[in-house]
Parts: structure tokens; sequence; C-alpha cells
């Protein structure tokens, strides 16, 4: 894969820029000069020439980072498959190639990556570094929380200056623009889109904003753009605490789990007490089981609670960085004070009794804290009237992205969606079974509306 980064930031030189008549809005669009990749002999890489700030069409302009695996029977091509994998700080380019998708898929559509602003090789944010020493995320008194917001905005100063101007248009509009930017390049007068996670946020925005050049999409393990702070942080929790409700009652019908026979909830109250005096602590142990519960990898599980067995865990390359441009830019995460910051902690442990909240939105609620001003993408009821029927696909018991959210998508927009339920567990639906992959499969090459739900797969 670093090779694959160093061609993707080797083909900037290649780029060809050609002014087109193309929306007034849009500004100049750029072609694609694609040259191979050289550790991946199936994929092609390119850079798109965009506008730094799309209101400023024709300002100062920036290169993304692009993936593509042409389609292996040109003659049944369906078009373009724009694809992200998330994160956010996921690269869509090195996505476009991977092997998740089926050989139908990979064969009837040019699928293609754009390393989303921030992320990648496109001016990726680097600050994790700068946030050495963090003061805890829970504080328990004023004090704590004003040494929290004072490191957060040190922080956030350092990150903004040594990035550059990327820092302040990295939101999922911004990003929704770019995708359209690179239809318009590839020439496509529609596209299909794919997104897992954070990239149905941009899939969203995309429907949104350009819903009539959409000809399918998929929405894999939705994030709900529409929520507050309160849900945010509230409807993770509660997904948290399903998620362990699952695993205890594998426990009580598995005899390879090790603590089958015993009280799962009450071992976990045990063992919570044990970290107290250990590395990393109580709030470490949470952390863990909860990368368990999202895997899902229940063995682990159940011996984080037995012998408390810990891995090293991470997400995407710059994912600590980025969310502070990204996400915090796209939900109305400004915790004001530690009045504000009780309450969403009250709701996070009322929702939340044995996990205690969920450490993804907890930590992303946190980061924010300090952002100045309105999100630049605020949180909005969906509108996409003009949008074909989107598929949304959620497993029942996903800590990362609740049920409970991609519910409220079909709900806000019962018209232009549908929902495919995967009965079972862990965080991205799609390869989790023969339904779940077929399903999505025959929507993308048919536009076929596949059942309501799929059975869990043990």
């Amino acid at each position: 894969m670093r090779t694959m980064r160093r061609a993707l930031a080797a083909s900037v030189a290649a780029v060809v820029l050609v002014v087109t008549g193309g929306a007034a809005h849009a500004g100049p669009a750029s072609s694609i000069a694609w040259a191979p990749c050289p550790d991946n002999p199936d994929g092609e890489c390119g850079t798109l020439s965009v506008p730094l700030d799309w209101k400023k069409p024709r300002g100062e302009r920036i290169d993304l980072a692009l993936g593509r695996h042409r389609a292996t029977d040109p003659a049944r091509r369906l078009g373009v498959l724009m694809v992200d994998p998330g994160g956010p700080g996921g690269s869509a380019a090195e996505f476009a190639l991977s092997g998740l998708f089926s050989p139908e898929v990979r064969a009837r559509f040019d699928i293609v990556g754009i390393d989303s602003r921030g992320t990648g090789n496109s001016l990726a944010l680097r600050c994790a570094d700068l946030m050495d020493g963090q003061p805890s995320i829970y504080p328990e008194d004023e004090a704590g929380f004003a040494a929290l917001l004072q490191h957060n905005k040190n922080v956030l100063a350092k990150c903004r200056e040594r990035s550059g101007p990327i820092f302040d248009h990295a939101d999922s509009a911004a990003v929704a623009q770019d995708v359209d930017a690179a239809r318009r390049a590839l020439g496509e007068r529609k596209i299909s889109y794919f997104g897992l996670s954070y990239g149905t946020v941009y899939g969203q925005m995309y429907a949104e904003k350009f819903g009539g050049k959409v000809r399918a999409m998929v929405l894999d393990s939705v994030v709900d753009h529409s929520v507050d702070a309160r849900r945010f942080v509230g409807d993770r929790a509660a997904a948290a605490d399903d998620a362990f409700r699952e695993f205890a009652s594998w426990c009580d019908r598995t005899a390879d789990c090790v603590l089958h026979g015993q009280d799962v909830r009450a071992a976990w109250e045990a063992a919570l007490v044990r970290a107290d005096g250990e590395p990393g602590g109580r709030q470490g142990l949470l952390d863990h089981m909860y990368f368990a519960l999202r895997g899902p990898d229940w063995l682990w599980a159940a011996d984080l609670i037995a012998v408390q067995t810990l891995r090293t865990q991470a997400f995407e390359p710059n994912y600590e960085s980025v969310r502070l441009a990204t996400v915090c830019q796209d939900f109305s995460l400004r915790i004001r004070n530690f009045q504000e910051y009780q309450r969403l902690r009250a709701e996070e442990l009322r929702r939340s009794p044995i996990m205690r909240g969920s450490f993804l939105g907890h930590d992303e609620a946190t980061a924010c804290i300090g952002v100045p001003g309105p999100p630049a993408s605020p949180p909005h009821r969906l509108d996409i009237a003009d949008a074909p029927k989107i598929l949304v696909l959620n497993a029942k018991y996903d800590p990362t992205t609740p049920y409970a959210w991609a519910v409220n998508i079909k709900r806000q927009a019962p018209r232009n969606t549908a929902l495919l339920t995967y009965e079972g567990w862990g965080h991205i639906a799609y390869p989790r079974s023969a339904c779940t992959r077929g399903g999505v499969d025959d929507y993308l090459l048919d536009l076929k509306t596949p059942a309501v739900s799929c059975p869990a797969v043990p």
C-alpha cells in the first residue's frame, strides 16, 4: 500500500487541466491523467484538480488522488462505481483496488475512489503528535474540562497552521462537490456510489446536491447526518450495550466461550473493578471491549473479561487528525462548558449502563470541544427528493453505526430508500453473508431492490 501511495503522489505531475463549459458553479473541470500503479497491475492511479473552496470555484486549486480498477468485462460495462471506505481517514483510492467487491461487480464497473480531502494522498492531515499529553476526555470537574478545552484549542491552532488551508475545507459538502467533479472528468452522465461508514455521509450529501446524477447508491453502516449531539453520543451508547447483550447471549449458549455457564454481566462488572488497578485502567478495558464488539470477536471479548487480554487497536492512519476538519464540521459537537458535558455524559450513562457509553461517540464529541463557530456542513433532515431509490444496509447490532440510524434514514426518505437489515452483528454489513452480498450486487447490477432482511451468520 505504501508503494501505491507513492505512485499516487508521483502522478500529480501528470495532471492535464482542461477548461470546459461545465456548470457555472463548478468552475473549470480537470481531466484525469491515469498511470499504472506499480504495486498493483490491475490498478490505475491519477489525480484530479479541484477548487480548494467550492464557493470560489476559480480560486486556488488542490490535487486529489484517485485509484481506478477498470471493468474486467468492458463489453458489459455499466459505468462508474465511486467508492469510499469511510473513517474518515480511509484511502478511497486504495479501497477501489481492494478485494471487497464481487467478481461480477468488478467485471461490470470501473471502480473509482478519491482520497477525500485530508486523507491518503489528498493533502493528508498529520497532527496526531500534537495530541500528546491530552488530559482525560472524561473530566470530573470544571478544572478537568478547562484543561481539556485549552489542550484542544492548542491542538486545533497548531494543526491548522501545519496543515494549511485544506484544514478549513474538508467537510462533507466539499467532498460531495469533489465527487461530482470526478464524475464530469470521467465523462459520465451518472454514477453509482458505494459508501461505508463515514463514507455514507459523503453519499448522503452527494444525493442531496446531485440526486439527478445518481444511477444507484449503497450506504452501508450509515452515519445519520441529521442527529444532534445528544443522539450522536446517546444512540451509539445504546448500541454498544445492545451489542454486549448479544455477546452475553452467545456465551450462554456456546460451550467455547470461556465464560459459558457464568453470569456474564456479573463477570464483566468484576473485571471492571479489577481493571482499576491495572495499566490502562477501567476505561482501557471498556475501550478494548468496544473493539471486540465492533468486529465482532466474541472469543476475544470473553478473554477480555476472563484474563484481560488486551490488543493494540487503531482506526484509519490519520483518523485522529482528519476528524477535526471533517466530523467536527459535519456535526454540531460544540460542548461549550462543563455543565453541557455533564448532561451529555449523563445521557450516555443512562442509555448504556453496561458499557458506560460509546468509545467512538464520546471520543469524537470530546475531540470537537474547542472548535469555534458553527459547523460548515451542519446536520439536517435528509432531502434526497431528486435521487433514485438508495439502498441502505446495516447490521442490527453494530456499536459503531447504530441500527437506529439506518431506520431513521429510511424514515426521513421513505420513497427514495430501501432498507436491508442484516440480523447479525458487527460493523460493515456487505461482506457478512451471501444474502447481504447478493442483495447489494443485485441492486448495483440490475437496480433490483433486495429483500428487507438477511439472517445472521454465526
